[in-house]
């Protein structure tokens, strides 16, 4: 078997059913997945990167409709929020909200013992959550077991802290969400704990990956028609999703694109933004 080389520095035999999925994932057809799969076969090697392969399918994956091809790259596209965490934690309170809650970033609350600033605070009639986001800007910086024993910490200290008015808006609930991964002491640190933690592959259902797909919610980082340039003066603009485009086209002056490329990108966001009701339904 071959061994490739993960983000994070560790070697793992080649996972073909893992490529699989992610191509999968991203709405490729089993027609494209298997003639892809087939030509990344062909350039495998013993220590070869896993970002290597995926770029290479990436590069295969050009050949198919943007909205796939956007699809596929979403894990790259949050990399692209930063550098600072700013945007992710935007962007996490944007997805909350599609889910339902009422989302403020940036809040302060007053625990028993200290004073904290969170990055997301939640609330909906039957549920409320705070949220501290930790934002890598490369894939093979994991969040350890440090950083969920000081959220649990804080947890502790916010106790039935109020976020609103409500009577369900006590703290009980605390979210570390990362947009990498946690090392796996974290994670069974968290699971012993009772702390709430989501990474782009944990918990197995439901992790931030499937949310992002389920909420049909994908940043502006994710258009391939936008250079990086125009990506960052958009969210330095505030706009920091594809459907925030739609709402308001007008928006793109700021990315000073020709009337072309202008309908082109917005034609791309609107196929990522409602063609993901269809690719749920196919699947």
């Amino acid at each position: 078997m071959v061994t490739v080389l993960k983000a994070d520095g560790t070697s793992e035999g080649f996972k073909v059913e893992k490529l699989k999925r992610s191509l999968r994932r991203a709405g490729a057809t089993k027609t494209e997945v298997a003639d892809i799969v087939t030509e990344v076969e062909k350039i495998l090697h013993d220590g070869i990167k896993t970002q290597e392969i995926y770029r290479h399918a990436f590069e295969l994956m050009r050949n198919s409709d943007a909205p796939i091809r956007a699809r596929y790259s979403l894990r790259r596209a949050l990399f692209g929020l930063g550098p600072t965490g700013f945007p992710f934690e935007d962007f996490l309170s944007r997805l909350f909200a599609r889910e339902g809650y009422t989302t403020k970033t940036r809040v302060t609350l007053q625990g028993n013992c200290a004073e904290h600033e969170l990055d997301v605070a939640a609330y909906a009639p039957d549920h409320s959550f705070v949220v501290e986001a930790k934002f890598h800007s490369r894939p093979g910086v994991k969040s350890d077991l440090q950083v969920a024993l000081y959220s649990y910490a804080r947890l502790l200290d916010l106790k039935d802290t109020k976020i609103c008015n409500e009577d369900v808006c006590g703290v009980r609930e605390l979210m570390v969400v990362t947009n990498t991964k946690f090392t796996s002491t974290a994670e069974k640190y968290a699971a012993c704990a009772g702390l709430t933690i989501l990474s782009w592959d944990y918990p197995k259902n439901n992790n931030l990956h499937d949310r992002i797909q389920k909420a049909g919610l994908y940043p502006i980082t994710v258009l391939q028609g936008l250079s990086q340039s125009q990506k960052r003066g958009l969210i330095a603009r505030g706009v920091i999703v594809c459907s925030d485009i739609l709402d308001k086209p007008q928006l793109l002056r700021h990315a000073h694109l020709s009337q072309k490329r202008t309908e082109r990108v917005l034609a791309e966001a609107k196929d990522l933004c409602f063609g993901h009701h269809a690719h749920e339904q196919t699947h």
